[in-house]
Order: C-alpha cells, then structure tokens, then sequence
C-alpha cells in the first residue's frame, strides 16, 4: 500500500476510534442507568462539554474525510499518488492534533491552535486539487 492510501487508511481509523471512544462512554451511561438508551442527543448536546466536544471532533473528521479522503483517492486511482504521497503523512498528523486539541480544551489558545491546525490541512488540499487538475 502507497503512502496516499496508509494515510487515508489511518484518517479513517482515526475516525473510526473518536466514534468507537464516544459509543464507549455512551454503552457505560447506559449501563449505569445514568441516560436512557434512547436519551442521547446526536451532538451530545445533553452530555457533558467533553462528550460534546468528541461528537464535534467526530463530525469534524467526517466532514473533512470527503474533502481531503476524496483527494487522496483520486489522486491514486489517477495513478498520481505521487503528488499525495509527500503531504499525506503531514494532513494525517494535522487531523489528529486538531482532533485531539478539540478534545483537550476550548480555550482561546486551544481553538487557535485547533485552527492552525485545520489551515494547514487547508493549505494541503488546495495545493492537492490544483496539482492534480493542472497535470
């Protein structure tokens, strides 16, 4: 497997683990009788500010996976992973940190940071779409 596609895998396996942490803390509230299974609200908008903060991490990366995913997998079915290839490591890493900053705090350094991080994926598909439309 290139480098394009072990990143897109790791970005849905990213993806995949924020979904499998939230299912997690939900099954435990309802286990504990806590909420009801039928008590949850898809924003997690009646939970606690990080369970909020994981639904939003969570859609995030849905959000960003037909964006940045569909680059990547265009450019390997076109046979041009080779423009991927160098940046698709570093829009991996970005997704994390971002996702895991959201998680951490919503302090007004954090979402800086939570927004630099998400420019740089940003910055990365917009230089992927142009190179690969323009070859």
């Amino acid at each position: 497997m290139n480098v394009t596609l072990t990143a897109l895998t790791g970005f849905i396996a990213w993806t995949l683990f924020l979904l499998v942490l939230m299912e997690t803390v939900r099954s435990k509230l309802v286990v504990t009788k806590a909420v009801p299974a039928n008590g949850f609200q898809p924003d997690n908008a009646n939970l606690s500010p990080f369970m909020q903060r994981l639904a939003r991490a969570h859609a995030n990366c849905l959000e960003g996976l037909l964006i940045f995913g569909g680059l990547m997998l265009v450019a390997v079915v076109a046979g041009k992973s080779a423009t991927t290839d160098p940046l698709a490591y570093t829009l991996l890493i970005a997704r994390m940190l971002q996702s895991i900053i959201h998680l951490a705090s919503l302090s007004e350094a954090a979402v800086t940071a939570r927004f630099l991080a998400f420019a740089v994926q940003l910055g990365i598909a917009a230089y992927w779409a142009f190179m690969l439309l323009a070859v």
